[in-house]
């Protein structure tokens, strides 16, 4: 989510050049590079750590005939390779290329293909044609629209606990602030309602009302309290901390005032988006809600 989010937040979010280009700090590379690092150190585990899951142990997950059967027959192994592949090829990319709008994006393609994989591990993959279609579809697009939304809020924290505060840069900094309430505002749009779409399988239409008495409920409603956290720090960030950004900068006055509610805010935002994957894996362990009916 790092590699797309945060690399299209550096072509669409920042000057294409300049002294607050993403190009111009030394941060943007390493970043890309560390989370291209974890996921393909994280997809060869992930395979690993599933095949022996299958197999019966740790110690069969090893074995090459397991992991080639894992992989040629089955979604998940052959998305953990499409995972490792890409991200192998986005570190060759990023050793070759020197920052650049054209190294960005180049790894926000690669990141978009990473996340729309992630699809084929999830409850999407398994439900029949030709509803399966629809669900995978929105699957696909709420790991799209929520990566393009916790790049850009890594990105942010970033920028406000590394990059110089002068007049310059925080000019750059709310400009960079209004663009992306444009872009999260469809981001969140289309999390909503792909959301909605994996609900009405995942939930049902018959178990809305009670859909919190099963395992899976109760983690889903974890989750949704969190984005309603995420949601009110993301309208407190567009409608006051911004404008108080840029009065003060019209104005003339110190910045450090709203600089520093919008480093807490940001911060406990991206630290709120981090729980929620954190909840989106557990969910990923626990069977849905309609497959307790249907048991039922």
């Amino acid at each position: 989510m790092v590699l797309l989010g945060s690399s299209f937040f550096f072509i669409y979010g920042l000057p294409g050049q300049g002294p607050c280009a993403a190009a111009s700090y030394p941060w943007p590379k390493r970043l890309l590079t560390f989370s291209a690092v974890l996921l393909l150190g994280a997809a060869i585990l992930g395979l690993i750590a599933q095949t022996g899951l299958l197999a019966g142990s740790l110690s069969e997950g090893f074995k090459l005939d397991n992991l080639k059967a894992v992989i040629t027959q089955m979604n998940f192994g052959l998305s953990a390779i499409a995972r490792a592949a890409i991200a192998a090829a986005l570190l060759l990319w990023l050793a070759v290329l020197t920052p650049s709008r054209l190294a960005w994006a180049g790894c926000a393609v690669g990141g978009a293909i990473i996340c729309a994989s992630l699809a084929w591990m999830g409850h999407g993959a398994a439900t029949e044609e030709p509803a399966g279609i629809v669900h995978l579809l929105g699957d696909v697009v709420h790991a799209l629209a929520a990566a393009v939304w916790i790049g850009a809020l890594v990105a942010f924290v970033f920028l406000l606990l590394l990059g110089e505060s002068d007049v310059s840069s925080d000019r750059a900094l709310h400009e960079s602030l209004r663009r992306f309430s444009s872009i999260g505002s469809i981001t969140v749009a289309l999390i909503v309602l792909s959301g909605l779409v994996n609900s009405w399988f995942l939930v049902g239409p018959n178990r809305l009302m009670d859909f919190w008495t099963t395992a899976y409920g109760r983690v889903l409603l974890a989750k949704l309290v969190v984005f309603a956290g995420m949601l009110g720090l993301a309208a407190s960030n567009r409608y006051r901390l911004t404008p108080a950004l840029g009065n003060a900068l019209g104005a003339g006055v110190s910045r450090d005032a709203p600089l520093s509610a919008l480093r807490r805010s940001l911060m406990l935002e991206t630290i709120a988006a981090f729980a929620v994957l954190g909840l989106v894996a557990w969910l990923g362990t626990l069977a849905p809600v309609t497959a307790d009916l249907v048991r039922t």
